[in-house]
């Protein structure tokens, strides 16, 4: 029977399979994006332009100066909100990448109480603004989850093209119904009173998004892995087969999650007319909900891993015009360099579950 037990010191099974596949989460994400870099500088190359040049002035643009961390940091409040979006509905295995609709939404509705609320008290119109803006994300991406539950719409393609449509309600209502008259050369709706915007955290040159966002992917985490919520969530990402017959409300699931995403998008956009813009205009589409795909991605929707993931995409984003006229290369650089990435993580997928990392874990218990 002593023979039996495990040898001093060996690991344990019971631990080593959990250790393993937090250790290949980590690997492959980290692989994915330095083999989408590598192949970048290929690409650079054969642009006749440097690679350690280019990857030198990200550095220096998006964290080697106290200015560059101000500014790499306002940029990461509205991408780790946007990855939100889509890092919660995939613990139900939905691949929602609608979220650049949902942050324009959000930035319109505030942009459209701008004048009916100029007058109120700051303690009240600044929270009813973001709760607002908030339900408007909610709907719009949690209609995707009730066309996924209710008609059985692949949520990809909607959250896809309901973006799109989102984007022209937003160019409409700005140089339309909403438009201000003094906007002559960008049409913007009328300015959110001064009293209204919001501020800097103290002692940075940040606003109080980034305190917000961060916030969020805690709650998130909360959420996820620590509530029973969450824990049916995951059942029902893994099996939506047993979660019914376990009897769990997968509809009110989906419907809640996307919601929930959906909402995080739209806080996105109070913030960017809030604490960026100061109005609504055509700047708040702006990529972030696309970049957002990309970050939830690389952090496997992992919540806490957004933040960090967040911060080195924001640098790399605050570094782009430095970048275009520093190295004559065009604004879409960056895009480019987002989309070899993208397609290394897709490639590094296939890979999940067959690096075999437990026995190699075990190898010494075995013997």
């Amino acid at each position: 029977m002593a023979g039996d037990l495990p040898k001093a010191g060996a690991p344990s099974r019971a631990w080593v399979i959990p250790l393993a596949a937090r250790i290949e989460g980590l690997l492959l994400p980290v692989a994915a994006l330095l083999a989408g870099f590598a192949a970048f500088a290929l690409f650079l190359l054969l642009l006749g332009k440097s690679p350690v040049d280019f990857f030198a002035l990200v550095y220096k643009a998006g964290f080697g100066t106290a200015f560059s961390w101000s500014n790499t940091l306002s940029r990461a409040a509205p991408l780790l909100l946007a990855a939100l979006c889509v890092a919660v509905p995939a613990r139900l295995g939905l691949v929602v990448i609608g979220g650049e609709g949902a942050i324009v939404l959000g930035g319109v509705m505030v942009g459209g109480l701008a004048l009916p609320l100029s007058g109120w008290p700051p303690l009240i119109a600044m929270p009813l603004l973001a709760c607002m803006a908030a339900l408007a994300g909610a709907v719009w991406i949690g209609a995707v989850g009730a066309l996924r539950q209710w008609r059985g719409v692949n949520e990809t393609i909607a959250s896809l093209l309901m973006a799109y449509i989102a984007i022209a309600l937003m160019n409409h209502m700005v140089e339309g119904p909403l438009r201000d008259p003094a906007s002559l050369n960008k049409p913007s709706t009328a300015p959110l009173a001064e009293a209204l915007r919001v501020g800097d955290l103290p002692g940075w040159n940040v606003h109080w998004g980034l305190a917000v966002a961060v916030l969020a992917c805690i709650f998130a985490w909360v959420l996820i892995d620590r509530t029973t919520i969450g824990f049916a969530a995951r059942i029902a990402g893994g099996n939506i087969r047993a979660a019914q017959v376990q009897g769990l409300p997968v509809g009110k699931l989906v419907i809640g999650f996307t919601a929930l995403g959906g909402a995080f998008a739209g806080l996105a956009g109070y913030f960017e007319v809030s604490a960026v813009h100061g109005s609504a205009n055509a700047s708040l589409a702006s990529g972030y909900g696309y970049t957002g795909i990309l970050i939830a991605f690389l952090a496997r929707h992992n919540p806490l891993a957004i933040i960090p993931v967040a911060l080195l995409l924001a640098g790399f984003e605050a570094s782009s015009g430095l970048v275009q006229r520093r190295m004559d290369l065009p604004d879409a650089t960056m895009t480019v360099l987002q989309g070899f990435v993208f397609v290394a993580i897709l490639a590094s997928e296939t890979f999940t579950g067959r690096l075999n990392l437990a026995a190699l874990l075990t190898k010494g218990e075995q013997r």
